[in-house]
């Protein structure tokens, strides 16, 4: 039985674009135009456009609104002043992760949540089991588009298209605003990318006006479209989670390096257990590595110690394009954590040494 693949407002766009569309997250996806290297320099010296439009978008409307995302999210929603987002995670209730997501205070009463594509329906159902006092919940994925405009060129390139003072945004701020002549955008100083730049909410019926003049608009500046390879090797450089593959249902936000994200000033789905957790200590966590020399490591490989025995394993791994050497994040036992700590990684039979780094593992920008 073949499943048919969901398809973005902008498919036929990324196809005259000559982009190599790949099955995502039941999508069918542009994963690149020309290649990934070319892209991600594009975008960490210039300015590029993302359509990641599969993305999952709910409102939560009602006076239990906020106690809805407090009770299911990590984070401490009520620090939210409008026009702020913020990253959290849905923890489950054995430890591990729902998802990790976005929450927007669009209002007093009035908030969205910007899931992981592949999660939607189940994000929605374990959403809504817990939404016993008859907060309005609306799915509004299928009529939204979004883009991201990420790089240092990315605030130039929008800002003539918009009356909004793009340089007065704060990082995870956001303005609801018309640009490109579409009404109602919402303005996000947010991204995936660290290069900086704008994520924005359309209606899809204003999708391919907005990407037209985007594309326009930033010519000048060099814009290219970017597709879901460099996405990833972007988001690596930054050390940057994603899910299904450096956190899931069985990691937990503490292992992940989301204490931050993680605020047991309030209770939340089973927050009990892991503020016992960070009591204790966790035996494993999660850490960015660089490869001392030749070797790119890739997700599911181990890692062995000096003695070759196993440590842990490889969770995402590439080759990294700003550093021109293999890059990975991969879950270690606790005493192998510690930055500066060689560890070694097993490709193709062989032990091939690297170094546990802070995160990020680059600079946002190329100079």
């Amino acid at each position: 039985m073949t499943v048919s693949l969901k398809t973005v407002t902008l498919n036929d766009t990324h196809r005259k674009l000559g982009a190599k569309m790949v099955p995502f997250a039941g999508y069918d996806m542009p994963v690149r135009y020309s290649s990934d290297l070319d892209e991600h320099h594009t975008v960490r010296r210039a300015v590029g456009i993302f359509d990641v439009s599969h993305m999952g978008e709910f409102r939560l409307r009602g006076p239990q609104a906020l106690d809805l995302i407090q009770r299911v999210t990590s984070n401490d929603a009520s620090k939210l002043a409008d026009g702020k987002a913020q990253y959290s995670c849905l923890p489950n209730h054995d430890g591990g992760i729902v998802d990790d997501l976005l929450v927007y205070k669009l209002a007093d009463e009035d908030y969205l949540l910007v899931v992981n594509a592949s999660n939607i329906e189940k994000d929605w159902n374990w959403i809504q089991h817990h939404n016993t006092q008859g907060v309005e919940m609306e799915d509004i994925s299928d009529r939204t588009s979004l883009f991201a405009v990420q790089g240092p060129k990315a605030n130039a390139a929008l800002q003539q298209l918009t009356d909004v003072d793009l340089s007065t945004i704060p990082y995870y701020s956001f303005v609801q605003g018309t640009l490109a002549g579409a009404p109602n955008v919402i303005i996000s100083a947010t991204g995936y990318t660290g290069a900086g730049g704008f994520e924005l909410y359309i209606p899809n019926e204003s999708a391919a006006e907005v990407w037209e003049k985007i594309m326009l608009a930033g010519q000048a500046y060099g814009i290219k479209p970017i597709g879901l390879g460099a996405r990833d090797t972007l988001r690596l450089e930054m050390g940057y989670c994603l899910y299904g593959n450096d956190i899931d249902d069985a990691t937990s936000p503490l292992e992940a390096g989301l204490g931050w994200i993680t605020k047991f000033t309030k209770e939340f789905t089973n927050s009990a257990n892991l503020k016992k957790q960070k009591d204790a200590g966790v035996s494993k966590k999660l850490v960015g590595f660089v490869m001392d020399g030749p070797g790119i490591p890739r997700g599911h490989y181990e890692l062995v110690d000096a003695e070759g025995q196993k440590i842990g394993d490889v969770t995402s791994g590439t080759q990294s394009p700003s550093l021109s050497k293999g890059i990975g994040l991969g879950y270690v036992k606790t005493e192998f954590a510690v930055p500066g700590t060689q560890i070694f990684v097993q490709i193709r039979g062989k032990n091939l040494p690297a170094t546990v780094s802070k995160l990020p593992l680059t600079k946002g920008t190329e100079e």
